[in-house]
């Protein structure tokens, strides 16, 4: 996984509460076994009209959305159902970075098991963010090492856990990590 220290991305904003991981992904997707391919049947059953072409109302196909790396949206995202896929969706789509005032907890530990960094933040701060991504272009800066975020009249702080932190900052997955300990690991194999 590629590390995450710090970042600066276009912001598209998803001003909608409860999304769910069946409309992060629909189920009809969900054959792959590989983390890669998923991103465009990304909110297909919202980016696209029923003739296959994208719905021009729906938000990443704005303009001003385009090849954004930071989402930010309402509450309660990623709840629903546990699917992996949704953080993989999302993560192929193109984002490294997923800004609401809540998420499920699985899909919030899935999107750091996979290199993305959720960030939960206070309702006004996201309201804000909401704003000034709503009909322009809006760049924004993540610090995960400062745990800070920043742009254009925009500041806030976030939490992270510290394992969290370490591993995305690394970029290591929980096999990574074990693999730091691969000396520790032949030494006692070999006492076996």
């Amino acid at each position: 996984m590629e590390p995450i220290v710090n970042l600066k991305g276009t912001v598209a904003t998803m001003d909608r509460v409860n999304v769910d991981t069946d409309q992060i992904i629909p189920k009809q997707f969900l054959k792959r076994v590989e983390r890669t391919g998923f991103g465009q049947f990304l909110f297909f059953d919202w980016r696209f009209l029923a003739d296959g072409k994208p719905d021009p109302k729906f938000e990443l196909n704005q303009k001003h959305n385009q090849g954004a790396s930071i989402l930010v949206a309402g509450h309660n995202f990623g709840c629903g159902s546990s699917r992996e896929h949704a953080p993989w969706a999302l993560h192929d789509y193109g984002f490294k970075v997923i800004i609401a005032p809540s998420f499920a907890d699985i899909f919030y530990n899935n999107c750091v098991k996979n290199g993305m960094l959720p960030i939960r933040l206070d309702e006004t701060k996201v309201q804000q963010l909401l704003t000034k991504g709503a009909n322009d272009t809006y760049q924004l800066s993540v610090s995960l090492e400062n745990q800070k975020l920043s742009g254009d009249g925009f500041e806030a702080t976030f939490s992270i856990d510290p394992y969290w932190k370490e591993m995305l900052l690394n970029g290591w997955d929980e096999i990574g990590l074990t693999l730091q300990y691969d000396k520790e690991i032949e030494a006692f194999e070999q006492k076996a």
